[in-house]
C-alpha cells in the first residue's frame, strides 16, 4: 500500500491566529481557550506576519506588572518576527528534522508567504503511528 506524506495530509488545517493590531489578552484568551502553546499572527491577507507564544504573553504579562501597567498593549509589541515557517510542498521528513533541531513543537505551514495550516509534533507521532499500522 501506498501512503502519502505530504506535508498537507498531516497539518491542521485551520491554526488559531490573531492579528497584530489585536489585544494582548484577546490572544491570551485564544491560546486559553484553544489549548495551545500559542497562535499564529496574520495580516489581513491571512500573511504570517509572526508567532505570539505563551511565553511571550507570560513575558509581557510580568513585564507589566513589574512596572505597573495597567495596559499590556498590542500582540505586535510581543510577538516574535523572525519566525521559521516551512512551504506547504516542503518535505515532511525535512520539517520534522528541522523542527528537533530547532526545538520547536509547533510550525506554521506557509503557500506563497500565506498561513495555511500547521504542522506539530502530535501530526508528526500521527505520521508515524499511521505508518506502524
Amino acid at each position: 500500500m501506498v501512503r502519502s506524506v505530504d506535508l498537507s495530509d498531516y497539518m491542521l488545517p485551520n491554526p488559531a491566529t490573531v492579528s497584530a493590531t489585536d489585544d494582548l489578552f484577546r490572544a491570551i484568551d485564544s491560546i486559553v481557550e484553544h489549548r495551545i502553546s500559542g497562535v499564529c499572527v496574520v495580516d489581513d491577507d491571512r500573511v504570517l506576519v509572526g508567532v505570539l507564544s505563551e511565553m511571550d504573553c507570560l513575558r509581557a504579562i510580568l513585564g507589566g506588572i513589574y512596572n505597573a501597567a495597567a495596559n499590556t498593549g498590542q500582540v505586535c509589541e510581543y510577538m516574535t518576527t523572525a519566525v521559521i515557517s516551512c512551504d506547504i510542498r516542503d518535505d515532511l521528513v525535512s520539517v520534522a528534522e528541522d523542527m528537533l533541531k530547532h526545538g520547536h513543537r509547533r510550525r506554521p505551514v506557509v503557500d506563497q508567504g500565506r498561513l495555511v495550516g500547521q504542522i506539530t509534533c502530535r501530526q508528526l507521532l500521527r505520521v508515524i503511528s499511521d505508518f506502524d499500522k
